[in-house]
């Protein structure tokens, strides 16, 4: 069978430039790795990630091999948050930020699952391999657009998104700036890069 992938089933994995879209994102599951730091320069963001990657495709190669079920390995997620949301937009004071960096992995995938891949991971992972947790995380209500271009361009895009759409249709924030990185800065050029920029919200009283 043909692996699944994910992204072309799942309606939040899929946003338009210069649009905004108000959509529910389901409860899905995540392995996940909470850290603090500019992700440019911390070892613990680095660490993170070095992590994240060899346990999903452990994952995969497990749920191939022994659910008889196999997919195409997500891309690498984000939330973020700081005391003054301001460093976003405006300042970009990146070593504010506390972030956790996840991989989504099906709805089939369990806690006991990802147990014994984390085993078969830890020749190619990093340290931070185990304090990498399994967790469903239900975002629900959300406004998400798609930003082309460098990670540092993206500022004027979430202060319109922050400052203008969200009030302006009645919204208010409520959880974590979420980005899914569509493309791999390694292999792409910075300003041909795809992000999803997503912001939870809730309808204002």
């Amino acid at each position: 069978m043909p692996a699944v992938d994910l992204k072309k089933q799942i309606e939040s994995y899929r946003a338009a430039r210069g649009r905004v879209d108000l959509i529910t994102v389901p409860p899905l599951s995540f392995l996940m790795v909470d850290g603090h730091g500019d992700p440019n320069t911390a070892p613990e963001y680095r660490d993170a990630v070095g992590a994240l990657y060899p346990l999903a495709y452990k994952l995969k190669f497990f749920s191939k091999r022994e659910l008889g079920r196999d997919h195409t390995v997500m891309p690498l997620e984000a939330l973020w948050t700081a005391d003054d949301m301001d460093v976003f937009t405006s300042a970009r004071d990146k070593s504010r930020w506390d972030w956790t960096a996840m991989i989504m992995v099906p709805d089939w995938i369990t806690a006991e699952h990802v147990e014994a891949a984390r085993e078969t991971a830890r020749a190619s992972a990093t340290d931070a391999l185990d304090a990498v947790r399994f967790e469903i995380y239900d975002e629900g209500l959300s406004v998400q657009t798609l930003h082309v271009g460098p990670y540092d361009a993206e500022a004027p895009v979430l202060d319109e998104l922050h400052n203008l759409f969200i009030p302006e249709n009645g919204l208010r924030m409520t959880g974590r700036h979420h980005e899914i990185y569509l493309g791999d800065p390694r292999r792409s050029a910075p300003e041909k890069l795809r992000t999803i920029l997503r912001q939870p919200v809730e309808r204002a009283v």
